[in-house]
């Protein structure tokens, strides 16, 4: 199994190229099952989890393929053709490697009819339940059963009618499902409390390029009005605002500069803002963000929420930044119960860091060592990865396939800005 070797103690300046936001590639991967035209998707992150989803879409009936990279090009472009649904059971071994996958369900549903799939897998960060996707769908008209691990739902007349669905508490992934089955109904759909996320707006503008009708794009409340069938067409990913503000904790915990190339600010305000609060500097450049380190750090308290709020999938990355401020900071993570797994392992390598429940003081300042340390899930190897940059000494991150699940070409992009960073295979 592979790991990663860091030595640590370097400052780090230059440019890193954003890639294609993960999140959203799986959400707008499952577009393919509903249609029978093409579609093709530029800016497609290298990443396991997009070629898991690739191979779990092939096992429905959609054909794949990829265009060779041009110099200077920046991701993949696949196309994608679903003629016809060869299939719709999304299997366990399939699922089971990624709870995206429960994202084929709605589409599916809306195409075909049917759908059964597997209870998903995926990241081991807490109880992420599917019971809002599946009382969205039944709001809309399907039938829905769940036996032997497996979710079937059915729409009654071939197509759902649709319907109105209220979320309890804002769900993204329910809300995608919802969407996607929304488009091909027979009648209108409205979501209440719906998830307002980029990637959510990055589906809901490629559904709109495919024909379908959506009102209130980037609100709470959307308005499906369902069509007779969608079209191909060819839609850019958006650029990934985790991946860049994991990046631009880089440049704070090492007290560098670096400029992020191809992000769009506006996306990720409250990340910038703790940023920014922390002492960093941000500047706006015609190529994307520049975050420069040009004091000591200072504490924050912050607590993760939905978007607009601080992002979940940043917490951990903040957490490790934060070791290097001077001062106590204190982070309340509201939306997985299980997402400190990182906390004894950032231990290891000399951080002060206290939980209680779902509340961390982080007490900054303490100097860090290096030490072989284990990833339990894709952000919290970021985190052991940004604490390694800082640490004195020789780390090495061990289970890195957690990594590929989200950062595209990694080690490349550290070292371009002075990393001393490698890949070591186990043989």
């Amino acid at each position: 199994m592979d790991s990663i070797r860091i030595t640590g103690g370097k400052r780090l300046e230059g440019k890193i190229p954003i890639s294609g936001a993960k999140n959203s590639a799986l959400t707008l991967l499952p577009c393919a099952l509903l249609t029978d035209e093409k579609l093709t998707l530029a800016n497609l992150p290298r990443l396991a989890d997009v070629d898991s989803f690739g191979h779990l879409l092939n096992g429905l009936g959609v054909s794949t393929s990829v265009a060779g990279v041009k110099k200077g090009e920046v991701g993949r472009k696949m196309t994608l053709q679903a003629s016809e649904i060869a299939s719709t059971v999304a299997p366990y071994d399939m699922v089971r490697k990624m709870r995206a996958s429960i994202l084929v369900l709605g589409p599916m549903l809306a195409r075909a009819g049917e759908s059964t799939v597997s209870l998903p897998g995926g990241c081991a960060i807490g109880d992420r339940p599917i019971d809002l996707h599946l009382k969205a769908l039944e709001c809309m008209g399907a039938e829905i059963e769940i036996a032997a691990g497996y979710v079937k739902a059915t729409a009654p007349k071939g197509r759902l009618p649709g319907g109105d669905f209220s979320f309890p508490v804002v769900s993204v992934g329910a809300t995608e499902n919802a969407l996607m089955a929304a488009v091909l109904t027979t009648g209108r759909t409205q979501l209440f409390n719906a998830a307002r996320e980029p990637e959510i707006v990055d589906l809901c503008n490629l559904l709109v390029a495919m024909g379908a009708k959506i009102e209130g794009i980037g609100s709470s409340h959307l308005i499906i009005d369902g069509v007779e069938g969608l079209h191909g067409c060819e839609y850019e990913v958006m650029p990934d605002r985790i991946e860049a503000g994991s990046y631009a904790c880089a440049a704070g915990i090492t007290g560098g500069s670096i400029e992020l190339v191809g992000v769009r600010p506006h996306e990720m305000l409250a990340t910038t803002n703790a940023l920014a609060a922390a002492g960093l500097a941000i500047e706006f450049t015609d190529g994307g963000m520049k975050v420069t380190a040009h004091q000591p750090l200072r504490p924050l308290a912050i607590s993760t929420a939905p978007y607009p709020g601080f992002a979940t999938d940043m917490q951990a990355q903040i957490m490790a930044m934060l070791l290097v401020a001077e001062g106590q900071s204190f982070l309340e993570e509201t939306i997985f119960e299980n997402r400190y797994m990182h906390v004894p392992e950032l231990r290891r390598m000399g951080a002060d860091i206290e939980v209680h429940g779902r509340s961390a003081i982080v007490k900054g300042g303490n100097p860090l060592t290096g030490a072989q340390v284990m990833a339990t899930d894709l952000r919290a190897s970021m985190s052991l990865i940004l604490a390694g940059l800082a640490a004195e000494g020789e780390t090495e991150v061990l289970r890195v396939y957690h990594l590929d699940r989200g950062y595209e070409r990694l080690e490349e992009k550290l070292s371009a800005v002075g990393a001393t960073i490698e890949r070591v295979s186990a043989g």
